[in-house]
């Protein structure tokens, strides 16, 4: 096997922050000498999200085996996702500081799945993954991303599925969505559907996607951590990382 350098374009705030979160970890559990120190981990977990190395290679690359650099990744996966904030929590944040809108929407999150796993296969996008929602403050900030449901999951029941709908009209914020929520409860707006439509309602719906646009682009952030590009793990796995990646790439944009 051949090894070389290589580099990975985040900050060093953010290898600190998920070292100081490993470190903490395993002083509760009372862990034994490891390895790896905690800035290694991190190193090793934010390689695995941001390029997407299989566990072979960041085993070969960090001198461990291959069950340990899952072993690795599993355990920081998961402590980060569980500093994800709830959907309640973050709708009362996006209040307190005047969001005057947020903005829903569903992504497709590809898996290596087999034709025969048709609850995976995703009609819409004509590949097999799983739905994950996700909203967005008007200018792309990730504020919050759901769990993982079948490709197959239509958005507007994945957003009722996750209770988006009740928390939304609960905390009285309004929400811009697609084509795809329509018919959804509470205070989401979605673009008139329909050809031959009037010229207000054309209006309209380029006013929609003019304000919607810059929202939607939290799913691009997501994506640009390659692991997402195509998931080889477990499903099942799909929010967790999500919840992770958008923790990680909020605290990214916020000591850049």
């Amino acid at each position: 096997m051949l090894f070389y350098r290589a580099a990975v374009n985040l900050s060093r705030s953010t290898l600190a922050y998920v070292a100081g979160l490993i470190r903490r970890h395993r002083k509760a559990i009372g862990s034994a000498w490891r390895l790896l120190n905690a800035g290694q981990q991190a190193l090793l977990v934010l390689v695995y999200l941001r390029k997407g190395e299989t566990f072979d290679e960041l085993g070969a690359g960090f001198g461990v085996s291959t069950a340990t650099a899952w072993r690795y990744v599993e355990e920081t996966v998961m402590l980060l996702s569980a500093r994800s904030p709830k959907l309640r929590q973050a709708l009362r944040k996006a209040g307190k500081e005047g969001l005057h809108f947020l903005v829903l929407d569903g992504t497709l999150i590809r898996t290596d799945r087999v034709e025969a796993d048709r609850p995976y296969f995703s009609g819409k996008h004509r590949v097999h993954g799983m739905n994950v929602q996700v909203i967005a403050s008007p200018d792309g900030e990730i504020l919050w991303t759901s769990g993982a449901l079948p490709g197959k999951t239509h958005d507007l029941s994945a957003a009722r599925v996750w209770g988006i709908l009740r928390e939304l009209e609960r905390a009285e914020i309004l929400v811009l969505a697609d084509k795809g929520y329509q018919g959804a409860e509470g205070p989401v707006i979605t673009p008139y559907k329909g050809r031959n439509k009037p010229e207000s309602q054309k209006r309209a719906n380029r006013s929609h996607a003019h304000l919607r646009g810059p929202g939607e682009r939290a799913n691009a952030q997501l994506k640009s951590w390659r692991i997402l590009s195509k998931l080889r793990c477990s499903p099942s796995k799909a929010g967790h990382l999500c919840k992770a990646i958008a923790l990680l790439q909020n605290h990214q944009l916020a000591r850049g």
